[in-house]
């Protein structure tokens, strides 16, 4: 099996998930709000999904309108041309979740980025119109107003066009993303991108009229507007001038599922998730599974002892993920094996509380049966008591980079979440195997973890966030702060995160963030580590014991909470 060199991989994660130092104070307390919430990566998309809230919609149709705000406001991850996981939970208890995950083209096939002599070559998967998977956030937001949409349709996508259309002011962070994409962008487009295109700064007014009149169309046409018509054949046009493979077929096949949710318990909290092809819900569970029976209270929140234990679990559940996890409707996975408590006792039978275990000793368990920051999140609750956490991306920062020349907006590079190779890692240092294998229409594995916590059978916490590999370990880390370390939703948000992943052998963490005497213990186990500039960036609410909503924003990003 080729490993990924540690030096490689946190270079890697440097470029995908960020190098902004995060936060040297901690912010105590978030936004409290009494009636409804919203948390996303773009104070001005949080500030549209507010609206909708405050002029009776529910938490779905904020949510829609938020997805859509965020692919004008935040291109680099926020997106129609991506996809995503949505997680509902509805004010009786009952709970839903949709996969609107891109898909593979009808021409994919296994080998389709080998040379002849079966190896991978570079970039293929990453950059470029054959990177693309099918579209699916267009089709997402579509079939869940379908089943929970009261509002009129146009009503959710018009504040999105206006910000469009009328244009908005770059952020900081903003301006710097689109500069250190310039080369990419003249690159990789077979017509060039000029509205993407210069030497931005803060402050900078943008303004994407293709892309406002995209959704204008998808306004008047709802699905239609995106899979067919003039946009259709603006996304087909773009493939053949860049010898991509997405054609109308694939538009007009593409389908967003209902799935069923996954469950499971840690400490009589209930935690509802995304199930395959996510593996977020199924890692996540195992984890927290797995550290249950660790008085991690006790021990403290980053004490040596409470680290080494959470690090010992993580590599051995990213060694399950890449061996059975993929797109059920392709591959059988073993979802309730994975998560059983005997099983996930056995995994840890040889767990020693002095020493670390080579990752390269870690294999799969047994079981009998028969993978950027650029991703985004956002968290939704309203006035009824509904929640939704939303998961969606293009993989990669500005995706695959290449614009639909007509429509304004970014495709996906999705198709290198799938084992390209198996054995061989993905830009995030994921490994996989035949599981998750490339095959028409079928499914990328992802590691996207939208969740919702229940206390007392009341909605509790509404969580997610992106960074590729590192989205289930800080979703998984945020859910221990307030559970087990007291924190409320911001603190648990801004303390520092760690994370790692089975392969490559080593310990990733925020720059200078981990106490000095922890690290030498740590060390003096066997764990290796290096440093990153931040780990994630989560957006989540929590419902305080006084009732109120607390938004929990990160400060890693431009993220904001607004409320009512």
């Amino acid at each position: 099996m080729k490993k990924l060199s540690i030096s490689l991989f946190c270079l890697l994660l440097v470029a995908i998930i960020g190098c902004q130092p995060t936060e040297t104070t901690i912010s105590q307390t978030g936004l409290l709000a009494d009636s409804g919430m919203v948390v996303s990566a773009h104070p001005l998309a949080s500030d549209v999904g507010l609206e909708i809230l405050k002029n009776g919609g529910n938490a779905v149709e904020a949510a829609i309108a938020v997805q859509f705000a965020l692919a004008v406001t935040h291109p680099s991850a926020g997106n129609l041309g991506g996809g995503g996981f949505m997680v509902i939970r509805l004010k009786d208890g009952s709970s839903y979740t949709l996969d609107f995950r891109e898909a593979a083209p009808l021409k994919a096939h296994r080998d389709m980025y080998l040379s002849d002599s079966g190896t991978v070559v570079d970039q293929l998967s990453i950059d470029g119109h054959l990177a693309s998977g099918v579209p699916g956030s267009v089709d997402g937001m579509i079939k869940a107003y379908e089943k929970f949409g009261q509002m009129d349709w146009a009503k959710l996508v018009q504040p999105s066009i206006d910000l469009a259309l009328n244009g908005f002011a770059l952020t900081k962070k903003e301006a710097a993303g689109l500069n250190n994409n310039q080369e990419k962008f003249k690159s990789l487009n077979t017509v060039a991108p000029d509205f993407l295109l210069g030497d931005w700064k803060a402050g900078d007014k943008v303004v994407y009229t293709d892309l406002g009149h995209t959704l204008e169309r998808i306004r008047d046409q709802k699905r239609a507007g995106f899979y067919e018509g003039k946009t259709a054949d603006d996304i087909v046009s773009e493939m053949e001038r860049g010898s991509g493979i997405i054609s109308y077929e694939d538009l007009k096949t593409y389908q967003s599922k209902w799935r069923d949710p996954i469950f499971g318990y840690y400490k009589g909290y209930k935690v509802i998730s995304m199930p395959p092809p996510s593996s977020g819900g199924v890692a996540l569970l195992q984890l927290l599974g797995i550290v249950e029976d660790f008085p991690l209270n006790t021990l403290g929140w980053q004490n040596d002892e409470t680290i080494h234990a959470i690090v010992e679990a993580e590599r051995r559940v990213y060694a399950d993920r890449a061996t059975y996890l993929g797109d059920p409707d392709f591959t059988k996975v073993p979802v309730k094996e994975l998560v059983d408590h005997t099983y996930l006792t056995e995994r840890m039978s040889n767990f020693n509380p002095k020493i670390a275990t080579p990752s390269d000793s870690v294999a799969a368990g047994s079981i009998q049966y028969y993978e950027s920051d650029e991703t985004t999140h956002f968290s939704v609750v309203d006035k009824f008591g509904n929640a939704v956490s939303v998961t969606t991306t293009l993989n990669g920062g500005y995706g695959s980079k290449v614009v639909v020349s007509g429509s304004g907006f970014i495709l996906n590079n999705e198709m290198d979440d799938f084992s390209v190779k198996p054995g061989v890692p993905n830009m995030f240092g994921l490994i996989g195997g035949e599981a998750n294998s490339i095959q028409p229409k079928k499914r990328m594995l992802s590691s996207m973890t939208p969740t919702i916590v229940e206390k007392d059978n009341e909605l509790f916490m509404v969580v997610g966030t992106p960074g590729g590999s590192t989205i289930i370990t800080s979703v998984f880390q945020v859910i221990l702060n307030v559970i087990d370390h007291n924190m409320g939703m911001q603190e648990a948000v801004e303390v520092p995160r760690f994370h790692s992943q089975w392969l490559p052998d080593v310990v990733v963490y925020e720059n200078g963030r981990i106490d000095s005497l922890a690290l030498q213990k740590l060390e003096d186990r066997g764990h290796q580590f290096n440093t990153t500039g931040s780990i994630g960036r989560v957006d989540a609410i929590l419902v305080r014991k006084d009732g109120k909503l607390e938004g929990g924003a990160d400060p890693r990003g431009d993220d904001a909470a607004s409320g009512y």
